[in-house]
């Protein structure tokens, strides 16, 4: 008497060649009648001919190789190549915005693309205890609710918090709900941002998705069409750094020859260098000017000059005796 699962031979055999085959790992017909068999499945060789024949037109890749008298078989190509595996696994990994919890779920799926002696090889160097990660586990909630209201051309609402210094979740405005057209999503610095239209403030606004809770769509059509479209979102993501505000200027820097790598890893490579003498090149670029582009421009040492405008300049030279007298030694105490 057959069992029930008698039915399913074909798409176990499948299971089979994917879970325990690959380039390096084969397998003979008489391994797949016994791995069958443990699942309570009968078969005969015949019958297995045709099953893999079946599976080979409906497009698996099946390569059948005679050795020592006997034939064994594999998967050739799949969905994946082993190396994308590893690079969705390294970006998952690597990835600040998902939690350990989600990493590890995610990485287990990715798995599941290999045999289990690739899988193996996905135990990647790019450890996950180790890094900063997201602790709002809602973030793929967030990410799905703003792409659903995207597609409806629909408003969403949520509450937005921020870590005191407790490390707990303080909402802002008092727990007062945000309501905005949402645009794009996107990823800079490791952190996931909604670019949306705020009708309060009639602005493009931008907000980190992991610190969004309750995120709902509103059947609402968006607003901001031509606000949105006014921007250019690569430049309008390089030039927030980090997604701080600040007044938007056209700025001047004058920068040592070589840090030309540093500042085009910034801006990208449609920005114009201007050699300034033999060792020095200008450049003017676009920027939301904060104290973190001139903490930015500091970092670069005494390499790099903001040269212009006068009120950058200006604003620079405060935020430089700002940091003199918060770290100055006291000269008594010094002595």
């Amino acid at each position: 008497m057959k069992s029930s699962n008698q039915k399913l031979k074909i798409l176990y055999l499948q299971k089979i060649l994917l879970d325990l085959t690959d380039e390096t790992h084969s397998i003979s017909m008489a391994e797949i009648i016994a791995e069958l068999a443990k699942h309570d499945i009968s078969a005969e060789r015949k019958s297995l001919y045709n099953d893999i024949e079946c599976l080979r037109q409906y497009g698996m890749d099946i390569i059948g190789e005679k050795r020592d008298g006997s034939y064994y078989y594999h998967i050739g190509n799949r969905q994946f190549e082993l190396a994308e595996l590893k690079l969705l696994v390294d970006s998952v990994q690597s990835a600040k915005f998902i939690t350990e919890k989600k990493s590890e779920e995610l990485i287990h799926k990715i798995e599941g693309f290999a045999s289990k002696y690739e899988a193996k090889q996905l135990d990647r160097q790019v450890y996950v205890a180790g890094r900063v990660k997201t602790m709002n586990e809602r973030i793929y909630y967030n990410v799905d609710a703003i792409h659903s209201a995207i597609a409806a051309n629909s408003q969403i609402r949520f509450q937005y918090f921020q870590y005191d210094v407790e490390g707990n979740m303080a909402l802002r405005r008092n727990g007062d709900y945000y309501q905005v057209s949402p645009w794009t999503l996107v990823w800079n610095d490791e952190n996931y941002y909604l670019i949306a239209y705020a009708a309060d403030s009639e602005s493009i606004r931008h907000y980190r998705v992991d610190k969004m809770l309750n995120t709902e769509i509103v059947p609402i059509c968006r607003r901001g069409w031509d606000a949105f479209h006014r921007i250019d979102t690569a430049k309008y993501t390089r030039q927030t750094f980090g997604m701080y505000g600040g007044r938007e200027e056209l700025v001047r820097l004058r920068c040592e020859n070589s840090l030309a790598g540093p500042i085009i890893d910034r801006f990208g490579n449609d920005i114009t260098l201007r050699r300034d003498g033999e060792e020095h090149f200008t450049v003017s670029v676009t920027v939301d000017v904060s104290n973190q582009f001139l903490h930015w421009v500091m970092a670069l040492g005494s390499g790099a000059e903001i040269i212009g405008p006068e009120w950058v300049v200006e604003e620079t030279r405060k935020e430089v005796q700002r940091l003199f007298g918060q770290y100055k030694v006291n000269e008594a105490e010094d002595k």
